[in-house]
Formats: C-alpha cells, structure tokens, sequence
C-alpha cells in the first residue's frame, strides 16, 4: 500500500472488523471466516519502519471497534455506557495482536530464511490472536464470546475440531490459512518463482492442504462416530413463556407468571382444566421423564437450611401441587432464588446476613431437593466490584439499566454432576444457570468418565429484549457440546429452549427433526413448549479439551510468541555484531 492514499489502511482495518461481526447473528455470513484477517493482515505485513509499531496498534485497536460495536449493540438495551465502554476495552485485544503481527509476526520484515519461513510466519500471528482471545475470556473474569473460532457455528465438520483445543483452539485454523495464502498468492509471487524458491511455495501450500484436510477429516469422523453408541433415550419438555422484561425486573406480575408456567406444562402433558386430553390415531407423544423451566422461573425463593432440608413460598408450592396433575413420573428442573435459611420451630427463616445464590432446582416427584448454585456471576447483573466501598457505583447501575440493584448473589462452591434418574437409569446433569454455558473452562470440571451425562442450562435474555444476544448466547454455548461430547439441553425464557446432540446439532438424528423452539415465522422469541427427544452416550468418550483445559490454548500462544520473538532476536544480535574486514 506504499504510494497508496492514507485511509486504505484504515479501511482494511474496518474491513476485517466488520468481516468478523458479520460472521455471528443477526448476520451469521459463516463462509466469510477464511477471508475476514486478509485485509488487516495485509495492512499491517505491508508498513513501513516509520512508526511501525504505533500504527499496528491503532489499526488493531480500528478493528476491534469494528467488529465489538456492531456485535455487541445488542448490550445497548440495557446500558449505552456499558456497551460502548465494553467494545473499547476488547478492542484492546486485537490491537496488541495487531503489533505482533506487525513485527515479531511479520514475513514481509527481512530476508526469507529457512524453507518454512511462510508457515512459521502464519503460525506464529495464529497461536499468539489465539492465546489473546484465551486471555480476554478469562481476565478480569472475562467475556469470551465470539471467539474467530465460534465463527464455524454454522460448520459442523470443522466445528468438531472443538473438543481438541476449545472452540478457541478453533481460530487456529482460519488465521493460518489466511497467513500461508497472504504470502504465496499476493506479495511473494514473484520470488516464489525465482531463485530455485518453488519448493518453498510447495511446502506453504502444502502446510495449509494438510491442516485443512486433516481438520475436515478429523470432523467427518467424529460426526459419523457420535451416532454409533449405546445411548439412553431421554424426553425432556421444555417450557417457554417469553416474559418481557427491563433490566433484572419481569414486566408480568407474579400470578401471570405463575398461571402460565402452570398452564403451558399442563397443556403439553396433555391436561386441561384437570381432565386428561386423550389425543386419537396412535399419535400421543412420549411422557417427558424431565420437565425444564428457565432461569428463576418462578418468584418465590426457596429457603435452605444446612441439614438439607426445604421450604418455599407459597405460591411456588401452589404452582408445583398442580403441574403434578399431569402426572407424578417426572423429574422438574428450573432456575430459582435459593436463600440460607433455618428451622425455627416449624417454620424457616432467613439467616442473618443470609447468602443468596441464582440455582438451578431440581425436584423429582418424591420431593427431595437437589440445587447447583451459580458459580459464573455476570458483572453488573449479579454483582458489583466494589460496591460495598463505592456505592455510587450502584447508583450508575440503576440510571443505566432503569432498575434497582438489589444486592449481590453469592458464588456456589459444588463442582459435582447432580444425579438424576431416567427410568431407573443414573445420569450425571452437568449443570449451569445464565450465562455459565459460555465458560468452557467452568463446565470442563463437572465431566466424569464413570457413566452417562449431559450438560442443563438454564437462562433468560430476556434482559437484551428481543435482540440478536439471545442467538449469539446460542452460538456459543453449542461448542459446549461438542468440547466434552456430552448432549445438552437448554430451556430460555427469552432466547432459544433447544436440544443439542454431542455433535452441536439441533437436528435429531432419526428423521431429521429439528430440536429448537420456535414459532411460525421461525422466530425463537415465542411462548411455547417444545418435546425433545435426546440421546444420552452410555459411555462417553473423554475429549483432549475436558482432560487439559485451556491449557493447550496457553502453552501454544507462548510457542507463538517465541517462533516470532527468537528468530528477531536472532537478527538483532547478527545486525550488532561488527563485520569482519576484508
């Protein structure tokens, strides 16, 4: 771009920006993922010594803004502030990737040397933005959605790739073929063929015709091998309401809220007005073993002592007495409020300074509960930093989200599977309530290679109304499925109730039978319930992910960093030497 007018650069910049937000909802142009890094990387590989460094950084940081702010305008709904100030401090991330690729990263700095100088190159920017997603997933307590590598949400072949190294591992792939074929096709072509540097050319393509094959077979043979497995058949109904919210306050009152859980369960265990709804032809579906409501379905907290034992507000009694007209084989799980409590006499009341944890309940027909208690908090939802000492801070909350901060959840301590029956059979419920189906490293602790599991979610978008967040809260959290190999279901008040496979499918296998909720018009923000049908592997496998985490992740970025850094070290100190006379 040398003679070229100033802007170029920058507008490669917002190119790539723009590429990478338009490959997630509401856009979803998935294809687009092995063209996006071209632009930016061809920018910052082609810029002068001239303030190198300064300049790789402001178009790293160009490109953060372009893709965070369209991606993330769904956090608008609840906070402007929030939205804008969020999409700034992630578009950090690219720009110190940018000065990497810009420098230590660079092909085009230097003479080529060494037949894998091309590889090297793309392999080194790959790991090192890998490892930079890792870190912006896991700092300050993170937010690691739309990772590049989320972008194959919608390639389920490549998407398998996940239980290896995480669906972050996935953005390996992409950013290395973009760097092999960056060098070969557009600024190298010429000493490609010249100077006997032809095998050079073969081994860069080759290195990318490998990789790709290799990630594609490897994909194939985990989707064929998914299906051959001793499974058990689970039913799971999964109830929606699709309750308007603003901010953390329900825009329904509690009755509503109440009656419709109660008559949307009723109406699909085929009862009305307490009469049993005989359906005709030999076509009555499977009784649900489990029931799913979402995150804190309903208003009354439960109460728990220490020993174990329970109570709850009336209205929730009133509501689980009469969901069991339906009848009494199946097993309920839902999102509450749990508070510590004690007995006083026969009543329970709250403990002073009581802990309250966002849980998931689960109640079988017997009664005997069993809660996983949140262990992922969202910032600013479910807690504040600092609030305690600055409390203005809470004030700044209920201006931005238009309601009041009512006190922080406290962080469940459990990294159990919860044993929950089907027919007579045991199965691990990997559990997670809210956001927690985005944190790999978090659900990764409940896997155990002793039995059957699979992975519950719980949750509500309903803060970000009727937004692309919801979809893309989706995207994510499928990867969850295919990291440990565990089937999943999910059940939303707002966003999207679904069953997934071990493969990250919505489809059932047997028919082809899509597994999401939706209305009409295909839309997921609907009131409804929807009988899924998902096979739960006897005995599933233990994936690399499960077994070493984002540990991969980690060790390879810091490879990345001295494939760069070692060889300019190299330089530096050749270029120092003083020349011997002639």
């Amino acid at each position: 771009m040398k003679g070229k007018p100033l802007f170029l650069r920058p507008l490669a910049a917002v190119a790539s920006g723009f590429g990478i937000a338009a490959l997630f909802p509401p856009y979803g142009f998935s294809q687009l993922i092995w063209i996006v890094l071209l632009p930016l990387l061809f920018a910052l590989w082609s810029l002068g010594e001239g303030k190198r460094k300064r300049k790789a950084l402001g178009l790293g940081f160009l490109t953060g803004l372009a893709f965070f702010l369209p991606n993330l305008a769904w956090l608008r709904s609840v906070s402007d502030a929030g939205w804008a100030a969020l999409s700034v401090y992630l578009a950090l991330f690219p720009a110190v990737w940018s000065l990497f690729a810009a420098t230590w990263g660079n092909p085009w700095r230097g003479e080529e040397k060494g037949l894998f100088h091309v590889p090297r190159h793309a392999l080194a920017c790959a790991l090192v933005w890998t490892g930079l997603e890792w870190l912006r997933g896991w700092l300050f307590t993170g937010f690691g959605w739309n990772t590049l590598g989320t972008g194959f949400h919608q390639s389920l072949v490549f998407a398998q790739n996940a239980d290896l190294l995480g669906a972050i591992g996935l953005s390996i792939l992409p950013v290395f073929v973009q760097g092999v074929l960056l060098q070969v096709f557009v600024r190298r072509v010429p000493r490609f063929q010249s100077d006997g540097l032809g095998m050079r050319r073969r081994i860069a393509l080759g290195s990318v015709v490998l990789v790709m094959v290799g990630a594609y077979g490897y994909g194939m043979w985990r989707m064929i091998s998914a299906v051959k497995v001793d499974s058990i058949r689970l039913n799971a109904l999964l109830v929606q309401l699709n309750i308007p919210q603003e901010a953390a306050r329900q825009l329904w009152d509690a009755t509503d809220i109440h009656l419709g859980y109660e008559d949307e369960t009723l109406e699909a265990l085929g009862v009305v007005d307490g009469e049993a709804v005989h359906q005709l032809g030999g076509n009555t579906p499977p009784k649900p073993d489990w029931v799913l409501w979402p995150e804190t379905a309903l208003t009354g907290r439960i109460l728990r002592a220490d020993n174990g034992e329970w109570a709850t507000a009336q209205e929730n009694y009133n509501t689980l007495d009469r969901i069991r007209e339906g009848g009494d084989d199946f097993t309920l799980m839902l999102g509450v409020n749990e508070m510590e409590a004690e007995r006083e006499g026969d009543a329970f009341m709250m403990k002073p300074d009581a802990r309250v944890w966002n849980s998931l309940a689960v109640i079988p027909a017997d009664g005997k509960l069993q809660t996983f208690r949140k262990h992922h908090l969202v910032i600013f939802g479910e807690y504040i930093p600092l609030v305690d000492k600055l409390p203005f801070l809470a004030k700044i909350y209920e201006q931005q989200s238009g309601a009041k901060y009512g006190g922080a959840f406290s962080i469940g301590e459990s990294l159990d599977p919860v044993p929950v029956d089907i027919r007579g059979e045991t199965v691990g419920v990997i559990p997670s309530v809210c956001f927690e189906d985005t944190v790999p490293r978090l659900l990764r602790k409940f896997v155990r290679n002793d039995g059957p599991q699979i992975i519950v979610n719980v949750t509500n978008d309903g803060w970000f109304k009727d937004s692309p967040g919801a979809a893309q809260h989706f995207a994510n959290a499928r990867f969850r499925a295919i990291e440990l190999r565990r089937p999943m279901i999910r059940c939303a008040n707002t966003g999207v109730s679904a069953a997934i496979t071990a493969t990250g499918s919505t489809v059932h296998p047997d028919g082809g039978r899509l597994q999401e909720l939706r209305d009409a018009n295909g839309s997921h923000f609907t009131r409804g319930h929807l009988l899924t049908e998902i096979d739960i592997p006897k005995n599933p496998p233990a994936t690399l992910y499960a077994m070493i985490g984002d540990w991969g992740v980690i060790v390879l970025a810091v490879v990345g960093v001295l494939l760069g850094a070692i060889p300019a070290w190299r330089e530096r100190k050749l270029d120092a030497m003083p020349s011997s006379p002639s």
